[in-house]
């Protein structure tokens, strides 16, 4: 990053570091620095002026007039460069002063609190027709009147958008989005039209199940509809970037007309969950779930392109899809040879309350960037309706905005007032686009309201009966961009309301299809077709005396220029004795023999957890370390030219989003061998909402079956109660119709049976092995 900043002539302004630094190098050597910058330090050691680390502004001591500056600056140079001060503070702390809040009920700070007008920066209104020629790496190039660029940033900064980008080191990447920002987006009449049509649609829907189904739960997204349009917009957006899948994961508010509007459920279908009460056909036998926790996955079309959409399914558990959406976005990476990570890509839709408020936000946030994990970056929609259920923000958070914990990746943050669609969607193609260009998260908050309650039956008036005097007589995003629309001429007053009628009549038809509509199984499709729901025959899953020997012997080499600890040469030995002599195995030679012979037939292999590499109990030790220059050697890897892969890292101290990402993972190809190890089996308990809502319960709820392995290392070793246990009896209470195997097995030969059957059965259920 320093040498960055090294590179360039002008680092004045907002940022006192830039400044200390430029100088401290001009003091080493003043030939280092651009001439501007060496006359200007010149003149700051001969006037004793003084840098003020806590403003970064040049402060002149009163008894030094300005004029005595200004014999080393033209006024023209020494006003551009007051004007690249106030450009840096806009683009710092405007976001305080943007028009975010649609109810109009947070108090808005103003220049002067900011100290944002431009006598701030030594100027004043005098100025304001004089010109500002400012050409910097960071700043970009300005050649108009200062009152000019005022109003320039005044509009950027102040109106429906307000950004933070102050996270980010990368001098590139925050240049890049500075510069978007304030790049003018137009909007053609054609582009206005389709924006009001999609308005339209997105209302339309949940006003016609509000009418049809009184009272029914839906978690209506009136207030949030720019989220909808802006969602379906990325999706195009992405098309054009050459995203060939997307895989989205969402709570429930707003799911239906995801499902509808965005994936491209029919309407019908939705509908006749409302009449019938069924999600699922009644001979599958299954519990199904609520209509707003379905996925449902459509292949998408624009002009000669197309695209692949899969909503992932969730439980009530807020934010527990995150990581799940991740794995099932890596694995389809994984077999694409997606190494750019630009072809497949995940969005989250989460909620303000939500998002700063559970856990696995931060761990998956945290866990994004790793190697292991890394998914070329996500595109994050908050939709702040300002409420989490009854509670107000103030009571969810302590901080202003709802997205700091993104900032621990610093990743860009474009807070945006909902009611604004075409600031939504600026804010949502610099997302877009960013998110493609530099691989990395970036997030859009959509700051909205929530029509009614926290659903459709509740009564928000007990609690927030402020807020909803205001939203009962507020005209809705629609509404709003239509009378836009004709105020601008784009449309006239017939316009907005015959586009009404043609989508309630629309509404009307798929209304009447649903009665009689047959509810469909999405599943055991792609990849998974041969694959049962039951298992239909015994597995043999035994492998030839001469195959383990040979495998046993390639595990055991070890190159001999690769400098490894001396125990593991012994280690190894003992375990090629074993082989050669025909002993009893251990358990760690058994698991790799296992291993190695699925490699060998064709299966990838991916496994995961807290030292999993070594092993807690330094048993497995399926990546050697060189002990003279660090690198690895993984003996798995090595086996031959024709064998699959084996993938095995350590993750970060997490278990909730760890064990959530190695099931996504495992969701995409039942023909990997997916595998989370714990630290202990013990901390396991750590993840026990991915246990409960997805490994134990997804195959009876919507269909969605995993092969993936658990393992949960413990032992009676004196180490007191959280070492010794993993909780058996908790995973035999969540056992039941069949969802999954629970096993101990007692001896090596029954580990090398139990993974070699989760690849060669013809069924696929998670597997806990104790």
């Amino acid at each position: 990053m320093e040498e960055d900043f090294k590179k360039t002539g002008y680092l004045f302004g907002g940022n006192a570091v830039f400044v200390e630094e430029l100088y401290k190098q001009y003091l080493a050597n003043p030939a280092s620095v651009d001439q501007t910058w060496q006359e200007f330090f010149a003149g700051i050691q001969d006037n004793n002026t003084l840098l003020n680390k806590s403003t970064a502004k040049i402060i002149i001591p009163d008894e030094i007039k300005k004029e005595s500056l200004n014999n080393n600056l033209s006024s023209e140079d020494l006003n551009s460069l007051k004007a690249k001060e106030m450009i840096n503070a806009y683009r710092k702390h405007a976001h305080y002063l943007a028009n975010l809040d649609p109810l109009g009920l947070e108090l808005r700070k103003t220049k002067n609190d900011l100290k944002l007008n431009i006598e701030t920066f030594g100027l004043d209104s005098s100025q304001l027709e004089e010109n500002i020629n400012i050409t910097d790496e960071f700043v970009g190039t300005w050649n108009c009147k200062l009152s000019e660029l005022v109003t320039k940033f005044d509009k950027v900064y102040t109106g429906s958008i307000g950004v933070e980008f102050e996270q980010i080191e990368n001098v590139a990447r925050k240049n890049w989005l500075y510069n978007k920002l304030e790049s003018e987006v137009t909007f053609s009449s054609e582009d206005k039209k389709t924006i009001l049509n999609d308005l339209v649609e997105v209302e339309g829907f949940e006003q016609y199940l509000h009418t049809k189904f009184p009272g029914t739960k839906r978690f209506s997204i009136e207030g949030g509809d720019a989220s909808i349009v802006a969602m379906s917009k990325a999706i195009d957006l992405s098309m054009h970037h050459g995203v060939s899948e997307i895989v989205i994961g969402m709570a429930h508010r707003g799911r239906l007309n995801t499902l509808t509007k965005v994936v491209g459920k029919p309407y019908k279908a939705v509908i006749a969950g409302f009449i019938s009460g069924n999600v699922f056909p009644d001979e599958l036998n299954v519990s199904g779930d609520v209509k707003y926790h379905l996925g449902y996955s459509f292949d998408r079309t624009l002009e000669d392109k197309k695209i692949h959409l899969s909503l992932a399914d969730n439980p009530s558990h807020l934010e527990a899809v995150n990581p799940i959406v991740a794995g099932k976005v890596r694995a389809k990476q994984d077999m694409l040879g997606d190494t750019k990570r630009s072809k497949v890509k995940a969005i989250l839709v989460h909620g303000d309350a939500a998002f700063c408020g559970q856990g696995v936000v931060a761990e998956s946030l945290s866990m994004s960037p790793l190697a292991a994990y890394d998914i070329g970056g996500i595109l994050h929609f908050v939709i702040n309706n300002q409420l989490g259920f009854t509670a107000n923000a103030a009571d969810t958070r302590a901080s202003r905005y709802s997205t700091e914990f993104a900032k621990i990746i610093a990743a860009p943050i474009l807070h945006v007032n909902g009611d604004d669609i075409e600031a939504v969607l600026k804010a949502t193609n610099i997302a877009v686009e960013y998110r493609q260009k530099f691989g990395k998260d970036v997030v859009v908050e959509i700051i909205c309201y929530r029509k009614y309650g926290h659903n459709e039956g509740d009564e928000p008036m007990y609690t927030q009966g402020k807020m909803y005097n205001i939203i009962k007589n507020k005209l809705t995003p629609g509404n709003i961009y239509a009378n836009e629309l004709v105020k601008s001429g784009v449309i006239d007053n017939n316009y907005f309301a015959k586009l009404k009628e043609e989508f309630k009549a629309k509404l009307d038809k798929e209304y009447e299809q649903a009665k009689s509509y047959k509810q469909e199984a999405h599943c055991l499709g792609g990849l998974w077709q041969g694959i049962s729901r039951t298992r239909t025959q015994a597995t043999i899953t035994g492998i030839s005396k001469k195959t383990l020997h040979d495998l046993g012997t390639k595990l055991c080499e070890i190159p001999k220029d690769f400098a490894v600890n001396p125990k593991l040469v012994k280690l190894f030995e003992a375990r090629k004795a074993t082989l050669t002599a025909d002993q009893p195995i251990d358990w760690a030679t058994a698991e790799q023999l296992a291993f190695a012979s699925l490699l060998a037939s064709g299966t990838n292999i991916r496994l995961t957890g807290q030292d999993s590499g070594r092993g807690t109990f330094s048993h497995r030790h399926s990546v050697l370390h060189n002990q003279i220059d660090g690198t690895t050697y993984i003996p798995l890897n090595n086996l031959s030219k024709e064998q699959a892969k084996y993938e095995v890292a350590d993750s970060n101290l997490s278990e909730y989003a760890v064990l959530g990402f190695e099931y996504g993972y495992s969701l995409a190809n039942p023909n990997n061998l997916v595998l989370w190890e714990a630290q202990f089996g013990d901390f396991a308990n750590g993840a026990q909402i991915i246990f409960d809502q997805f490994i134990s319960s997804s195959e009876t709820k919507w269909l969605r079956m995993s092969g993936l392995v658990v393992l949960l290392p413990h032992a009676f070793e004196g180490q007191g109660p959280e070492h010794s246990s993993a909780r058996l009896e908790r995973f035999l209470q969540l056992a039941a119709e069949n969802n999954m195997y629970v096993t101990y097995p007692t001896t090596p030969a029954s580990i090398f049976h139990l993974l070699r059957r989760q690849i060669l059965d013809d069924t696929r259920k998670p597997l806990i092995v104790m």
